[in-house]
């Protein structure tokens, strides 16, 4: 059996293969952050195309956190009830559904740069570029509002149906830009050290925890390099995997980049950020996921026999080709029973 299409399976979320739809922005929900029709159609069509688990796009947990106007919230009942229907679609597929809980930062509203319904908040009075919204720094009161909405949005998670969590703490939105010295400038308990900068995932993923149904498993998405000299780095990305081990992360998303134009990313092209997730899963003793133009079957399915990740999170290979897990099924000459009955005429031959 081919690693890729062996069961993952953590707390009671089972995934009959180690395939993931890496969370994608549509950006084509309304003010509302209601799911669409759209919304069906795309994730329905992975969960058709034999994927293990799906990731929503970033989920704003309050208004003032979306990325675009157009983002899914969950910061309200009416926008959870919506999902159920293609959370049950999916689990009717043999899929799982997972959402990712986000908030912009100071990289809210896109089109306006940081200027929406609320100001763009942040660790510190940084814009992101000089072209972009000043931020507000936030106060302990609003550090003590996103903290809630985090825990509101994943009791509401839980209600829902989803199958697991993922805290977005990655590509420079507000859970990053505490992590990272290049965005947050703080002198208090939430800047500085180590420590410091890391407490507000500390507190974010306890009030998920919190609301969360316990038998269900918590990710967390990180940026495990700035790709700038003083920023946030591989070292430190382990160390947070280590604590966040102790904390009870199940699984942690390594990503890069996204919290500064000054990156720099000295090779850009297949597996470039696998090596971030093999040293977080290496050094930390933690399971890893894997993102970064991994396009092949075999790409995938060396990751996973090397023990650099545990399962692979694609994004475009999954855009391109929603039935990716059957075709790679069939090149990695592994019999799956998933595929659709509709679709019979269409199976891959026996090799």
């Amino acid at each position: 059996m081919a690693r890729l299409f062996e069961p993952f399976q953590q707390k009671s979320l089972k995934m009959r293969n180690r395939i993931v739809v890496a969370p994608m922005c549509m950006w084509v929900a309304g003010p509302d952050g209601i799911l669409t029709d759209w919304h069906f159609v795309h994730y329905g069509s992975r969960a058709v195309g034999g994927v293990g688990l799906i990731i929503t796009e970033a989920t704003a947990v309050e208004p003032r956190g979306r990325i675009e106007p157009s983002d899914l919230g969950l910061w309200n009942d009416v926008q959870a009830e919506a999902y159920r229907r293609i959370i049950d679609f999916a689990h009717s597929r043999g899929a799982a559904f997972s959402v990712q809980l986000a908030h912009a930062g100071r990289k809210a509203w896109t089109t306006a740069k940081g200027q929406g319904p609320e100001p763009a908040v942040a660790p510190s009075a940084i814009a992101y570029t000089p072209e972009w919204q000043t931020p507000v720094a936030l106060d302990k009161a609003g550090i003590d509002r996103v903290v809630a909405a985090f825990g509101t949005a994943a009791a509401r998670a839980g209600a829902a149906g989803f199958d697991s969590v993922e805290i977005h703490a990655a590509h420079g939105y507000l859970v990053h830009e505490f992590l990272s010295p290049l965005s947050n400038h703080r002198d208090d308990e939430y800047g500085g050290s180590f420590e410091n900068r890391i407490r507000l995932l500390k507190r974010v993923f306890e009030a998920v925890r919190d609301n969360f149904p316990a038998d269900r498993p918590i990710w967390v998405r990180i940026s495990a390099t700035d790709w700038v000299e003083g920023g946030w780095d591989h070292e430190q990305s382990v160390e947070l995997a280590r604590q966040m081990k102790v904390w009870g992360v199940d699984l942690v998303d390594c990503s890069s980049g996204g919290n500064s134009r000054q990156q720099k990313i000295p090779y850009l092209g297949p597996l470039y950020q696998v090596p971030g997730a093999e040293k977080v899963r290496q050094e930390a003793g933690i399971p890893t996921g894997a993102v970064g133009l991994i396009t092949t079957a075999r790409q995938a399915e060396g990751i996973l026999a090397d023990g650099k990740a545990d399962v692979v999170i694609l994004g475009r290979q999954l855009l391109r080709d929603p039935y990716f897990p059957l075709r790679a099924a069939h090149e990695l000459g592994v019999e799956v029973d998933y595929w659709p009955t509709q679709y019979g005429r269409g199976k891959y031959p026996k090799a």
